[in-house]
C-alpha cells in the first residue's frame, strides 16, 4: 500500500508540474484552458480536504507541513497518516 501511495504522490507532483509548465508556456488553444481549468479543480479539492481533515491534524507534530503536502498530493498524504491511538478508558 505505501508502495502505491509514493506512486500516487509522484504522480500528483507531476501533474503539478505539468500545470505550473502550462502556465509558463501555455499549450495549444484549447488544451492550455483545461489544464488550468483541472489546475484549479484539483486545488479547490485539496483545499476542501485540508478543511475536512483540519481536525486530525491538530494532533500532529508538523501541521503546518502535513497541511502543505495535502495540498500538493491531497487524500494520498491524508491515506499515508497513521490513525491516531485511542486511549482506553478506565
Amino acid at each position: 500500500m505505501k508502495t502505491l501511495l509514493g506512486l500516487f504522490k509522484v504522480l500528483t507532483v507531476l501533474f503539478w508540474w505539468v500545470v505550473l509548465a502550462n502556465l509558463l508556456m501555455p499549450a495549444e488553444k484549447p488544451f492550455h484552458q483545461l489544464i488550468n481549468l483541472a489546475g484549479a479543480a484539483l486545488l479547490g479539492l485539496h483545499l476542501l480536504e485540508v478543511l475536512f481533515y483540519n481536525g486530525r491534524l491538530r494532533e500532529r507534530s508538523h501541521r503546518w507541513f502535513d497541511r502543505l503536502q495535502i495540498l500538493l498530493v491531497g487524500i494520498f498524504h491524508i491515506l499515508s497518516i497513521p490513525a491516531p491511538k485511542e486511549v482506553p478508558h478506565a
